[in-house]
């Protein structure tokens, strides 16, 4: 038995569409528990065990990773009891699919004497999801820039500045990322690209400098966020009264339904802000503010049954 904890995450972080990603300190901890059984059981406390599209079965996400590192390590994976004590809620752009990624590949290593590396971890992470932006950081923590492209994952750790505070403004709305990529146009302009080529830039300078002050400007985005906002009700209005709050910068945190806002002072009136914002358009949520994690995925005490 192994009890594994793996952190949210949020990507972009505005301009950095498909690039950024940064580890949330909110964390699903899962068990996977191997039985001599004839099958998969999954049990589910916390996020998710109302959903019924959550399969309890050898289906889970969780399982299918573990299988993907006992088939790398020439193993067929034994039928296992996996339970999820789950914070990171579903379909929220809060990573979801990733830390049930990184938790089975994780886990399923540790099981058979940790035969891969973390590289090696990552590339069968980035092969199932598809993207780097997510998984890099649920598995390795922090702020981190990835890059994705001809086959080649490269990937860089930077600092983010001390005291930094992401406040998330959790709606009940749920977006898929298939319906937010979906509303994402084939093509943009050449001067769109250019704007956030911009803000990206300045937005890595500032988180490395400590200018928060700059983070308004840089968390700017043209390429997605426009196209994303008719998804959910009081998107604007959420990310000025955040801003006018007291937050450095606020974005849409992946493909959403979440925001978010960067702060070091005023979280609670920031959320509040945000909550209200979106209330007034008939949308409910909820807001919490949260540090980095430093850490990602990290093996916990055997201390459950």
């Amino acid at each position: 038995m192994v009890t594994v904890r793996v952190p949210a995450s949020t990507t972009n972080l505005g301009p950095g569409f498909d690039a950024l990603g940064l580890a949330l300190a909110l964390y699903n901890e899962i068990s996977l528990i191997p039985t001599n059984a004839d099958r998969v059981t999954v049990e589910v406390a916390g996020e998710g065990p109302a959903d019924p599209s959550f399969p309890r079965d050898e289906h889970n996400l969780v399982y299918r990773a573990a299988e993907r590192v006992y088939a790398a390590c020439g193993e067929t994976a034994p039928a296992m009891r996996i339970v999820l004590w789950n914070q990171v809620p579903l379909a929220r752009g809060l990573g979801s699919s990733s830390t049930a990624i990184i938790v089975g590949l994780f886990g399923a290593n540790l099981l058979l004497g940790e035969p891969l590396d973390a590289e090696a971890l990552l590339r069968i992470a980035v092969e199932m999801e598809g993207h780097p932006d997510n998984v890099t950081p649920a598995l390795l923590g922090g702020l981190q820039v990835t890059s994705h492209a001809e086959g080649r994952l490269t990937h860089l750790r930077l600092p983010t500045p001390a005291g930094l505070r992401i406040v998330v403004c959790i709606p009940e709305v749920a977006i898929s990322t298939t319906d937010a990529r979906r509303a994402l146009p084939e093509r943009v302009p050449h001067a769109d690209a250019v704007f956030n080529v911009g803000r990206v830039a300045l937005l890595l300078a500032a988180l490395t400098q400590d200018r928060l002050e700059l983070l308004g400007a840089a968390m700017e985005d043209r390429l997605h966020q426009p196209y994303r906002a008719r998804l959910l009700p009081g998107f604007e209005a959420a990310l000025i009264a955040a801003r006018d709050a007291g937050a450095a910068g606020a974005c849409l945190s992946g493909s959403g339904s979440t925001l978010l806002a960067l702060a070091t002072e005023r979280t609670e009136e920031i959320g509040a802000a945000m909550t209200d914002a979106l209330a007034a358009a008939g949308v409910a949520a909820r807001a919490l503010t949260l540090g980095v994690d430093d850490r990602g995925a990290i093996p916990l005490p055997d201390e459950r049954e």
